[in-house]
């Protein structure tokens, strides 16, 4: 096996496998070069090849996602690691583990016009939750003529460093930082920075490692259950018969069935669920907004719970925040094991531990309550449900109609990948079957990596993904399809209404070309030479008829990935959708 010559590329690349990160997404770049030759020449690592790094990043994002284990992402330095941003701040606000590898410089070469160099140093700020900045190997001796020609001030400065490095041990300093960011990430699911300097040469190779890490243990987190705070909130729970639980963001299968059917036991009890919540029962109330959107004070009012339990990550529905916020509850309570987020400006306590934690000691102290709460509702449930279906059959084909259409048409046991914006609030209005587990990145609620991310939980997902966007996060994303990765049964649903369709939906002046330009940004932008170039098959529709014929083989299995292009008239879809919600009243 083949190994970098250098040693910290070594510690960096054995304390990876220590830690058993085996995806690695390396973009192409010469200063990272030793981390590459490190990576591919050892098969425990499974490698990706992706040019673009903010591609490269959401891809990774997608895997980690899926596993819900550290994926560590390859670059060199300059702005290429800049461009990582964006998937650095959704792992963040989504807390998926994400190990970011940065290739730099040389302090005396930063700021001094060489290429490729920037002040990567804690460059992420506070979207990540540990930096290590590690310190230059020292190098052996050189002969003279090989001593690199440096101003006198920046000799007497790196001289300084390295014996001060000396004397804190760079090698160990240096596990100690990476060693303390790859459990970070792992036990606190989210993302860290390893920014790692490398002086040249930087592509000479060796048989044997030189250097041989100490082991370090890695501690799990306790769960620390508070018994007199569960007996607090079982009291106060207890006296209330208007309990509201919302769901935001889940892994499907997270939260175990005893406990949900306990829940769906007490009528004093409504559960709010989005599509990211990937919970289902019969009486669980998925489709927020058919609820909300039709009421009133009064009903909002009588709808307002005493008290709020949240748990899973953000949430999508704009009208239930909004509802919330103006009819807070007496008490809220967020149950996560990392943070909680004062959503509805009235967080009460921050239950810190995982959920099915909380109701193993909660639930089974709690008796169901006499209530009309649940059954109430239950009966406007069933009455938008009707509405629903009769305001169908009475719209032109548009985007309403076809994410009916797509909906259905979804296969039973696939993975359903959303993008944001206008894909994923339609998304929220249709009920899937509970075989389907759905994934949208809704830390940030970015357009910007989607279609990367769908790939990239593809790939490991043992379940034929379909991914659903708008032409716009599409396009923007187009890079995504630049790899060797994606699989054959891999499908795109591309609804091109030629413009940021959301936006007409919004306040404001709509039908002139400021807002045409600036705000929905038209365009006869089509899929189909990006589908010739990246070698996947391209299918079009453009009406109802020939989207059910498409539809009834789109998912069928095929030589190579393939991608559906749904054109909508523009100008009736935030009509349709504002008077379905009319409609509902």
């Amino acid at each position: 096996m083949k190994h970098s010559k250098i040693p910290l590329s070594q510690t960096v690349v054995t304390l990876c496998k220590t830690h058993n990160i085996k995806h690695i997404v390396i973009s192409p770049g010469s200063r990272n070069a030793p981390l590459t030759i490190g990576f591919t020449h050892d098969i425990f690592f499974k490698c990706y090849s992706i040019v673009d790094e903010r591609c490269a990043a959401f891809f990774a994002l997608g895997i980690a996602q899926q596993l819900q284990e550290p994926v560590a992402v390859v670059c060199t330095s300059g702005s290429a690691l800049l461009n990582y941003f964006p998937a650095v701040s959704e792992a963040y606000y989504s807390n998926i583990p994400l190990v970011v590898l940065s290739a730099d410089r040389p302090k005396h070469l930063i700021d001094i016009g060489d290429g490729q160099t920037i002040k990567q140093k804690n460059v992420y700020g506070e979207h990540v939750l540990y930096n290590a900045n590690l310190k230059l190997d020292l190098k052996e001796d050189k002969n003279k003529d090989e001593v690199e020609e440096l101003p006198i001030f920046k000799s007497i400065e790196n001289k300084l460093e390295r014996f001060l490095g000396l004397q804190q041990d760079i090698q160990s300093s240096n596990e100690s930082k990476i060693h303390e960011a790859l459990t970070t990430s792992k036990l606190e699911s989210g993302p860290v920075h390893i920014n790692v300097p490398f002086d040249e040469p930087l592509y000479e190779m060796v048989d044997e490692l030189s250097i041989s890490p100490k082991l370090f243990k890695i501690q799990n987190r306790a769960e620390q259950v508070d018994d007199i705070q569960i007996k607090n909130l079982v009291d106060i729970w207890q006296s209330s018969k208007r309990k509201m639980i919302l769901v935001g963001v889940l892994q499907p299968n997270s939260i175990e069935e005893q406990w949900l059917q306990l829940i769906a036991d007490d009528d004093s009890v409504l559960v709010f669920t989005e599509t990211t919540s990937n919970l289902h029962h019969p009486d669980f109330f998925p489709g927020i907004d058919k609820i909300i959107a039709p009421l009133n004070e009064v009903d909002f009012k009588i709808l307002q719970p005493e008290i709020l339990l949240t748990f899973g990550g953000l949430v999508v529905s704009k009208k239930i925040k909004a509802f919330l916020r103006a009819y807070k509850p007496k008490h809220h309570w967020h149950i996560d094991l990392f943070k909680a987020n004062d959503t509805f400006f009235c967080l009460e306590k921050h239950i810190k531990v995982a959920p099915n934690t909380f109701f193993s000691k909660f639930l089974p102290q709690i008796d169901s309550i006499e209530s009309n709460y649940k059954p109430e509702w239950l009966s406007i449930r069933e009455k938008r449900r009707k509405l629903h279906n009769s305001y169908l059959a009475t719209i032109p084909f548009s985007d309403f109609t076809v994410f009916n259409s797509v909906i259905k048409s979804l296969p039973n046991e696939s993975q359903l990948q959303v993008g944001n914006s206008s894909a994923i609030r339609y998304t929220q209005l249709f009920q899937l079957p509970n075989t389907i587990s759905v994934f949208c990145n809704r830390g940030t609620s970015g357009i910007d990596g989607s279609t990367s991310t769908a790939i990239g939980a593809a790939v490991v997902s043992k379940k034929q993904t379909i991914f659903i966007t708008g032409d716009l996060s599409f396009f923007y994303d187009s890079n995504a399809l630049w790899n060797n990765h994606i699989p054959n049964n891999f499908r795109i649903i591309v609804i091109n209404n030629k413009g940021g369709g959301i936006f007409r939906i919004l306040p404001g002046h709509k039908n002139s070309d400021n807002f045409n330009t600036y705000f929905e940004t038209k365009h006869q932008l089509t899929a189909k030479q990006l589908c010739n170039m990246y070698k996947l098959d391209y299918i079009k529709s453009d009406s109802e008829t020939t989207l059910q014929s498409e539809l009834e083989t789109f998912y069928n299995a095929s030589h190579q990935p393939k991608l559906l292009e749904i054109f909508t008239p523009s100008i009736i879809n935030d009509k349709v959708l504002l008077d379905y919600f009319e409609y509902l009243k």
